[in-house]
């Protein structure tokens, strides 16, 4: 039996789905608090257009203007997760774990190592073979070489061992928005997508069902 919920409310705006993050997030440091039980959650989602900052990003990493966000039908958040600049958009299955680490006896290493490793599994169905990269976090393909390109980024949030915020596989992504941006910082890597790496355009839900798969065998 799993030990979380899985919560599928498909495409939603970025500030819907962050303020259903911190809802279930508080509920569960609340619960710890006091000695009560709250749900942990596993909410899987697609985006509109938006880009993301985390806490630590740098600024010189955003290379659009208020009007050009305007032209490209895209929103911006600057938020609590860790890591730089990020984009999420329709074709992307977006993953936020809320999760008592505690629980499952992990640090933060490990669960980034165990989310990682849900990722790669779940692109190994589609004949691709993602990798973690020595010098970042995520997924990626080719990360040894010049040719280096991710496909999945990877930021999260851990206050009192409680997980927030998550991960991005580009399934059938526009890749196109990611020009607007130095990808979480990176400005000698491109990134990627099952479409762009195999020519199949599965849906994301498909996607989706095969992740929770590999998911729930590490957690």
């Amino acid at each position: 039996m799993k030990p979380y919920k899985i919560v599928q409310p498909g495409l939603v705006d970025y500030k819907e789905a962050w303020d259903m993050q911190k809802l279930f997030f508080n509920n569960m440091l609340d619960s710890k608090k006091d000695g009560t039980y709250s749900p942990m959650a596993l909410i899987l989602l697609e985006h509109p257009h938006v880009y993301t900052m985390g806490i630590h990003g740098n600024q010189n990493n955003i290379l659009f203007s208020p009007d050009m966000l305007k032209r490209i039908d895209a929103s911006f958040y600057n938020i609590e997760r860790g890591g730089d600049v990020t984009y999420h958009g329709p074709g992307q299955l977006v993953g936020y774990p809320i999760l008592d680490l505690e629980y499952f006896r992990i640090g933060i290493k490990e669960y980034i190592r165990r989310l990682e490793e849900a990722v790669i599994k779940t692109v190994e169905q589609f004949g691709i073979k993602g990798e973690i990269s020595q010098n970042a976090v995520g997924v990626w393909v080719d990360s040894e070489t010049p040719r280096a390109r991710k496909i999945c980024a990877i930021g999260v949030k851990v206050s009192r061992f409680i997980t927030m915020h998550g991960f991005a596989l580009n399934v059938t992504t526009d890749l196109d928005y990611y020009r607007y941006i130095n990808p979480c910082g990176f400005i000698d890597k491109g990134v990627t997508s099952i479409e762009k790496e195999t020519g199949l355009k599965p849906p994301v839900a498909e996607v989706s069902n095969l992740f929770q798969k590999y998911f729930k065998d590490l957690f």
